[in-house]
């Protein structure tokens, strides 16, 4: 149940607290299930009772696409299959860097990206188009005042009771010396795809990597 003006509403089978009536949320549907991630949810009313909308940075575990307001429709690609992975690469994060900082990627091609948070901070990895970017970022900020991340750690408590888990398929949030694993299908038809990191000043500070697409993945 969700509380929007202090009433419940059902949104499929989780609980989301609102902290400003009819304010922007975050959330995103995976096998029919919401988690805590980027997706806003705004209120509307029906008679005497709000209900929830629900838009989003990603479309969920399929093919991703820019949310109304963040420019036109960018279809990114969507989460690779394991079971059919082309490549693998090792990208290392620390300040304000990624190394490498470019890849050579071909449309339809399915990459594992092997992450190490080397620094002494919180680093991300997020697949996006710019204006996805720029509209992630504001999220990243609201997490960064709501005390749900510092510079150093995240408190995933803080982010699970305020509906922000940043379980997004399209990135990955590390604390220093986290590793982890991000598997993607570059078949979207977007061209000005770009790697960043948006916690908030770092993106600023230098941290993006090219994305160059080369052909036709055969």
């Amino acid at each position: 149940m969700a509380r929007t003006h202090g009433r419940d509403v059902q949104v499929g089978h989780e609980t989301a607290k609102n902290v400003s009536s009819c304010h922007v949320f975050k959330y995103r549907w995976v096998h029919g299930n919401l988690l805590g991630g980027t997706k806003h949810m705004t209120c509307a009313k029906i008679g005497n009772w709000p209900t929830l909308a629900v838009v989003g940075f990603l479309a969920g575990a399929g093919a991703a696409n820019a949310s109304p307001g963040h420019g036109e429709d960018a279809n990114i690609g969507q989460t690779g299959d394991i079971s059919h992975i082309d490549r693998e690469i090792e990208v290392e994060l620390g300040e304000m860097y990624f190394d490498p900082d470019d890849f050579e990627i071909e449309k339809g091609e399915t990459v594992k990206f092997v992450l190490t948070n080397v620094g002494r901070v919180v680093h991300e990895f997020a697949i996006a188009t710019d204006d996805m970017h720029d509209a992630h970022a504001n999220e990243m900020r609201a997490m960064m005042k709501g005390g749900m991340m510092t510079t150093r750690r995240l408190d995933h408590d803080k982010m699970r009771s305020q509906g922000m888990m940043h379980t997004d398929a399209n990135a990955r949030l590390l604390e220093p010396g986290e590793a982890t694993e991000l598997v993607w299908t570059f078949s979207g038809d977007a061209e000005d795809i770009l790697i960043a990191c948006n916690v908030p000043g770092h993106r600023a500070g230098g941290m993006e990597a090219s994305i160059v697409f080369t052909g036709d993945h055969s």
